[in-house]
């Protein structure tokens, strides 16, 4: 019987020791990501984003297109809600399509650089390569990072899990994750397809306005509906809500959220969003595109603002620091309210 026993035991240990070799080092790995983010010249993604930072889940259909070196297609649509919109960098500059209400708006930026993109694979090895304290392991099919996040807001989500493909380094999901380790944020790829070939139009705005509103038609009775009033589910210290002014508008009304404490205060203005007639010229917008998750806004020093769902938002403060202002943004969720 001991003599089984050691038998077993010293099968185990050849097995451990084969299955070590065959795992490449964190050193190796990282390696190859750098050599791969080098040789990257394009690829076409397909993936699933679920979001949980609200009461119910929202689930997001993905496609991703990126040409070197600076070209880039991403359209989210949320197919439950009828929703669809669409950022686009070309030579013209980064442009954020809205097709339900026949608008675009153009950015001069250097998005998607200098913060994390939970859906862009350059992104997340960027974020494996800087981070010198990442976490690794490995699974029988997948390498598994542990890395801290380059988002502005990082203290509301500091941490991620990137799990990589073994056989090619492809991207298989994304966990974002608040300090207590919930996955807030939830990106699993479908298709991944290296050196993908575009067409010469594929990403020109007014061709892919055109292809979205295929899918998603324009909102010809946006302002027949009406619209249910959002609150922030972020807390700033000393901060509560002081006033809620309800203002009647030519196209309905403009709800007005007062927000005030002894060292800062900030204003929340939600009002139906109007349609325009016909796609016209993008809206030149100051500052740059913040990814809010369910939706792309427009960030500049003390505001942001942003449309869902066919309503117009616009956050403002003088006090609130850029980082409280996404965080704030971040918390006014489509199926939360007060």
């Amino acid at each position: 019987m001991k003599k089984r026993l050691l038998l077993l035991l010293a099968g185990l240990m050849v097995i451990f020791a084969l299955a070590a070799c065959g795992t490449k080092s964190q050193e190796s790995v990282v390696k190859e990501l750098d050599g791969t983010l080098n040789d990257l010249k394009s690829y076409k993604a397909k993936a699933k984003m679920t979001l949980q930072m609200g009461t119910e889940p929202q689930v997001y259909e993905v496609e991703i297109w990126h040409k070197d070196p600076s070209f880039y297609r991403v359209n989210l649509k949320n197919a439950q809600k009828d929703q669809s919109q669409m950022i686009l960098r070309n030579e013209e500059g980064v442009f954020v399509l809205t097709p339900a209400l026949n608008k675009s708006f153009r950015f001069q930026s250097d998005w998607p650089k200098n913060s994390s993109q939970a859906y862009l694979y350059e992104s997340l090895i960027t974020d494996i390569l800087e981070d010198k304290q990442a976490k690794f392991s490995a699974t029988k099919n997948h390498y598994v990072f542990e890395t801290k996040t380059r988002y502005q807001n990082n203290k509301m989500l500091p941490i991620q899990e990137i799990k990589l493909n073994k056989k090619n380094l492809s991207p298989v999901s994304v966990k974002v994750m608040d300090p207590d380790r919930n996955s807030l944020v939830t990106v699993e790829f479908s298709e991944v397809k290296f050196d993908a070939s575009f067409d010469k139009d594929a990403f020109d705005m007014k061709k892919n306005m055109t292809r979205v509103q295929l899918e998603v038609p324009v909102m010809a009775d946006v302002n027949d509906k009406a619209f249910t009033v959002k609150y922030p589910m972020a807390e700033i210290p000393g901060v509560t809500l002081v006033d809620e002014k309800e203002i009647t508008t030519e196209n309905g009304k403009r709800v007005v959220l007062t927000y005030e404490g002894s060292d800062k205060s900030f204003t929340l203005v939600q009002e139906k969003a109007d349609a325009m007639p016909a796609m016209s010229s993008p809206i030149n917008v100051t500052g740059h595109p913040v990814d809010l998750g369910f939706t792309i806004g427009a960030m500049t020093e003390t505001s942001i603002s942003w449309t869902h769902l066919g309503v117009d938002y616009m956050l403002a403060s003088a006090d609130l620091s850029p980082e409280e202002l996404e965080m704030v943004a971040k918390s006014v969720v489509a199926d939360m309210e007060k």
